[in-house]
């Protein structure tokens, strides 16, 4: 049996994205990959990487109904520790796997990464969360006065 994520992480980087998140939908019908890249990514970059997955897909005999490729958009995930790192200074939602002083819903600023710890700043002080606590991490978009995205 073929580890499909690995298979995609590995056709992915090969071509130069990262492999931000990967999603089967229940019976493995539908595959959703999201990438990314420091210039960001394109609709033609989405369309390259769907065209080669899909040729890897027929060799190695892959059944599934849909293919969606896209970015990981402005409220991206958070997984991997240098998801992590790469984003210090960004406001963050941390949805915990158990609550911490009463929540498991947490919007912070993202302090930084160290040994698999993650350290927050939120209303509630600053306070460390090891990554197997974290349930799902996702950046929160910040628009300057007028509609757009702050850099």
């Amino acid at each position: 049996m073929v580890d499909l994520e690995a298979l995609v992480e590995q056709v992915v980087s090969g071509m130069g994205f990262e492999l931000v998140d990967f999603e089967v939908s229940p019976r493995a019908r539908i595959l959703r990959v999201f990438i990314d890249i420091e210039r960001g990514v394109t609709v033609d970059d989405c369309a390259t990487v769907s065209d080669q997955l899909q040729r890897v897909f027929e060799v190695e005999d892959i059944d599934y109904d849909r293919l969606e490729v896209s970015s990981p958009g402005l409220d991206r995930v958070l997984k991997k520790p240098r998801d992590f790192a790469r984003f210090v200074g960004a406001q963050v939602q941390l949805k915990l796997r158990e609550p911490w002083q009463g929540r498991k819903n947490l919007k912070a600023e993202l302090l930084g990464i160290e040994e698999d710890r993650v350290r927050v700043s939120s209303d509630l002080g600053e306070h460390e969360f090891a990554l197997a606590e974290i349930d799902r991490a996702r950046l929160v978009p910040q628009f300057d006065g007028f509609g757009g995205k702050k850099q």
